[in-house]
């Protein structure tokens, strides 16, 4: 019919078709609307009665590949819908589900197309709030407005439905999907649903539902065969009674809904719900209940899921004969021993099972997986049982199972070698045993799995030659991850041409080398590879980069790769080509670059850096992190196109050439967090733009020539800095009170300075220091694409050594403000920093006393106060100091005794040399004073005379006994010299008499 033609069109017209679906809507008159795409029509009135124009489901696509995700997106219409729809009289089925209108709220005049049957919604982008007048469509049976976000969980605003009265209208309703919509303040929701007679499933999935009603006996929803309620608030919420009253149920999902509580002894349970088959429960505890779980013994279920629900081995002893059953997940319980044979005739009707996190012990695997060789003809596809404590080998049975599609077995105690028999998993199409303890080599008969897609052996111990015998038919194989194990690759034919296509590959710390591998640059599919540490010496190809035309991530660090990069590939997200020795200049990067991370470090890069962070083009650049550290590069730091990099996050430039001042434009880069200049030829002052960097949180700048005071700014304005490291520049006059507000500290190094004045007392402020602030690991790591990167590294002086930290550098807790000209007191309030690990503050003129609260500084690694004009006696509560191991308080004017401990007494003599010290460890002995002896009075000798007359021989041996005592036992009591030189002897004499044997 013409009119519906026309109101088709007009349709069209208001949308985006950015991949010509609507292709076959065409203007022509005697163009059949009833043919077009998506277009049905009534076979006796020609009237259009349905619109099906769903879109793609483009969630996994997301996490496959950009271009891939793109390709989904494109199949999404897009615009406005149009009242033209009103002219469809009979259409009774519209479905625009998937698709992407922009967060726009749906349109009113949808409520007035009063015979619809089937509306869906879901999935279309809609936002704002539902409106009310589809209470009108009276004939509608199925009503999906699930999820109008791809992934609820990261949408923003939520579509949102104030109340639910408009629902009570739709009499005939058996279908309701409102799965994520927000229903927070629909606090009618229940009494609603309850006079929906008709209703046969139910999804309220992610609603933000606040009351479940729990203390209601029962619903009207006699019809209900599926009830969806998971993902939701009811926090501290029992499990509600009217549950156990909907006996028709055939699937009930309970999942995240953290019911809890017990059921009461006049309830059933699920005794009576004979009609379920599915049941998922995760995350409720008052599964874990033997009286609950014996409630569903002999029922019919297909899928149960229970897990993280507190379940016990010997609650689930109760469960018994659910023959039907073919899909467990005991995840994340509390099961200690295998699951009982009874709960499902031995398993043998099992297709999929899921133990993972639980607490096996030393079960052995072959014991848990018991039950399924004992199966005449097993049908289990799935087996997961990762993050379980199970060792034991992977048993020599495991060929028996040859229905089993994915084994996942990671992060266990398994050792041993993978078996011949993996062969027979004819059907296995995922292998999973990363992180466990298999050694030996690859066996060939991984090369009879041709249906294998995902193969993950990475992080074990596993070494040796490999061939191309375990890769020789694995035709379908997508992902290999071999990451971490110490195995030799070397194929029998150079010229090795595998049959698999690869999209992902990790091999780091395989040897594949030293020439660059043939067979690789056949793998012209590849997404994600990462051949990092791999042994590689030869210059790369200059096919390289056209060998992998989808490629995102590149990790090719750690090796010896030579060569030039003329060019950076604008599909890279992630490139890593540290420790290696490409030459020459630094790459451009194209305008359509998708580069987030760029790490050229440790290499021999030499030139400007301008023709790199200017290259051609003024568009803003996706750039995140960039690492240029340790090559040869000089010239200024360009003064333009910083703006250009609005979202960078990490900059590193140190260890290069690199001359001039910071130019004022890099106050730009507000999303910085680490910036690291170190050991340039960096002058000038500070330029005040940076203060602008208000997410900063590591600065190092040390090993230049900057000039000036240290700004005050840096403590009022950056004020989340946990690295400043000022040292070796030449900054003068005071250390600026202002950084007293960098609470978050952790490492303050001004060393090698001019600076001057005294220790400002309100350095205690510095919480982290002082143990009371929180230490985050976010801040010293970031994920970037599932690419774990460190956020800063730092050189740094602690016990008198340079070290470079990375990894532990969140755990390093430094003050340093050595070498400078500081005066006046050591303040008494820096030794509140107890958590501090190193304090120097050598070669200044510092004067007075160390403070007697040292000792309060029990994590002190490292102290050092050498070359100043300090006083007075050492503290005794320096004995308290049990973890030192680096220690100086040499050439100043300390007097008096060496305090003893076990640590003091353990540094040589230089570390107190230049004082007037005396004790251990020094050769200065203390002088002690020894009390006048006292005579007897002659009456009382001569009352004892006639006794030593008598008991003269007993007197002399117990004066020798006596004697012997106290000159040597004594001695080794009350010196620590003494009793230190005299073991010293003994070991001495030990290993003279050991040689002796020996010899």
């Amino acid at each position: 019919m013409d009119d519906e033609r026309q109101a088709l069109l007009q349709f069209k017209h208001g949308l985006i078709d950015d991949a010509g679906r609507l292709a076959s809507w065409v203007t022509e008159e005697n163009s059949d609307c009833c043919k077009w795409a998506g277009i049905a029509c009534d076979n006796v009135t020609g009237h259009v009665h349905k619109i099906h124009l769903p879109g793609k489901y483009c969630y996994f696509a997301y996490y496959t590949s950009d271009k891939a995700y793109e390709e989904c997106l494109k199949q999404r219409l897009r615009g406005d819908l149009s009242p033209s729809l009103l002219n469809l009289k009979q259409l009774k089925h519209l479905d625009l589900s998937l698709n992407d209108f922009g967060e726009k709220q749906i349109p009113r005049f949808v409520g007035s197309l009063r015979n619809l049957r089937y509306l869906n919604l879901s999935l279309s982008g809609f936002g704002g709030t539902v409106p009310p007048q589809l209470g009108n469509l009276s004939e509608l049976r199925t009503l999906s407005l699930g999820s109008f976000y791809e992934s609820f969980y990261e949408s923003g605003e939520s579509t949102s439905i104030m109340n639910m009265q408009w629902l009570s209208g739709l009499r005939f309703l058996n279908h309701l999907d409102m799965s994520g919509l927000n229903l927070s303040k629909a606090i009618d929701w229940f009494q609603v649903i309850n006079t929906l007679p008709s209703l046969v499933e139910l999804h309220l999935s992610y609603c933000q539902l606040m009351h479940i009603h729990p203390h209601v006996a029962s619903l009207n929803l006699t019809s209900l065969s599926v009830l969806d309620l998971s993902i939701n608030y009811f926090s501290n919420s029992l499990v509600p009674q009217w549950i156990f009253s909907l006996t028709s149920l055939v699937s009930l999902d309970l999942s995240w809904c953290d019911f809890h509580g017990s059921i009461p002894s006049s309830s059933e349970g699920f005794l009576n719900m004979t009609s379920l088959r599915l049941l998922h429960v995760r995350r409720s505890s008052f599964m874990n209940s033997s009286f609950v779980l014996k409630g569903l013994s002999g029922s019919n279920l297909v899928s149960l899921d229970i897990s993280y629900c507190g379940v016990s081995s010997l609650a689930l002893d109760s469960l018994h004969n659910l023959t039907s059953l073919q899909s467990l997940d005991l995840s994340s319980n509390q099961l200690t021993r295998a699951i009982p044979k009874s709960l499902g005739s031995n398993h043998c009707n099992l297709r999929e099972i899921d133990l993972s996190a639980n607490n096996f012990g030393n079960i052995s695997l072959t014991f848990l997986l018991e039950s399924f060789f004992e199966c005449k003809s097993p049908i289990v596809e799935s087996i997961f049982i990762d993050d379980s404590g199970v060792s034991g080998h992977l048993p020599d049975q495991l060929g028996q199972l040859i229905n089993l599609k994915c084994l996942i077995l990671d992060m266990n105690l398994i050792s041993g070698q993978i078996p011949l028999s993996v062969g027979g998993l004819s059907s296995l199409k995922e292998l999973s045993v990363r992180n466990n303890r298999l050694n030996g080599t690859l066996p060939d008969s991984l090369g009879l799995l041709s249906n294998l897609v995902h193969l993950d052996i990475s992080n074990n111990l596993l070494m040796g030659v490999v061939t191309d015998a375990p890769f020789s038919n694995l035709n379908n194989l997508k992902v290999l991850n071999g990451r971490g194990n110490n195995l030799i690759l070397r194929p029998h034919l150079k010229n090795w041409n595998p049959h698999f296509r690869l999209e992902i590959l990790f091999l780091n710390s395989w040897d594949i080398g030293p020439q660059f591998p043939l067979w690789l640059l056949q793998q012209s599919d590849l997404i994600d590879l990462e051949i990092s540490n791999t042994s590689i010496s030869s210059t790369m190809p200059l096919s390289f980069w056209g060998s992998f035309p989808n490629l995102e991530y590149l990790d090719m660090s750690q090796n010896h790769i030579q060569g030039r990069l003329l060019g950076i590939p604008s599909t890279l997200s992630i490139l890593d080509l540290s420790h290696n020795k490409f030459i020459g200049q630094l790459p451009e990067l194209s305008n359509s670059s998708l580069i987030y991370f760029l790490d050229l470090s440790y290499n021999s890069f030499e030139g400007m850096l301008h023709k790199l962070i200017c290259s051609d083009g003024g568009k803003q650049l996706g750039l995140g992190v960039l690492n240029l550290a340790n090559n040869h590069l000089s010239g200024g730091i360009p003064n333009q196109c910083w703006e250009r990099y609005e979202w960078l996050e990490f900059l590193s430039l140190e260890n290069n050439n690199l001359s001039g001042g910071i130019p004022r434009t890099m106050g730009s880069l507000y999303s910085l967090s680490s910036l690291n200049m170190c050991n340039n030829k960096l002058s000038g002052r500070l330029p005040s733009s940076l203060k602008n960097l208000i997410n900063l949180h590591f600065l190092q700048l040390a090993g230049n020539k900057f000039v000036g005071r240290i700004p005050t700014w840096l403590g009022t304005k950056i004020m989340f800095l946990r690295i400043l490291n000022l040292r070796s520049n030449n900054f003068r006059r005071f250390i600026p009170r202002e950084l007293c507000y960098l609470t978050s500290i952790h490492i303050l190094d001004l060393a090698h300075n001019n600076l001057s004045g005294n220790i400002p007392r309100c350095f205690k402020n510095f919480t982290i220091l002082a143990g009371k602030g929180y230490i985050s690991d976010d801040i010293f790591f970031s994920i970037s694409s599932g690419y774990i990167y460190v956020s800063g590294s730092a050189s740094l002086v602690m016990k008198g050594r340079e070290d470079t930290y990375s990894t532990i550098l969140r755990l390093v807790l430094i003050v340093d403000l050595s070498s400078n000209n500081l005066t006046g007191h050591i303040p008494s309030e820096l030794m509140a920093l107890h958590s501090l690990l190193s304090l120097n503050l050598s070669r200044n003129q510092l004067t007075g006393s160390i403070p007697k609260n040292i000792g309060d500084m029990k994590s002190l690694l490292s102290f050092d106060v050498s070359l100043n004009q300090l006083s007075g006696e050492l503290p005794v509560s320096l004995s308290s100091l049990n973890f030192l191991s680096s220690f100086n308080v040499s050439y100043n004017n300390f007097t008096g005794r060496v305090p003893t401990s076990t640590q003091l007494q353990s540094f040589n003599e230089s570390s107190f040399c230049g004082n007037k010290l005396c004790g251990d460890p020094l050769p200065e002995s203390c002088a002690v004073a020894v009390p006048d002896a006292h005579h007897e009075d002659e009456d009382e000798e001569e009352k004892g005379g006639a006794h030593v007359a008598d008991l003269g021989l007993i007197t002399s041996t117990v004066f020798g006994l006596i004697a012997g005592f106290w000159v040597v036992v004594v001695p080794l009591i009350v010196s620590t010299r003494w009793r230190i030189k005299y073991f010293g002897f003994l070991r001495e004499l030990k290993y003279m008499i050991c040689d002796a044997i020996h010899k």
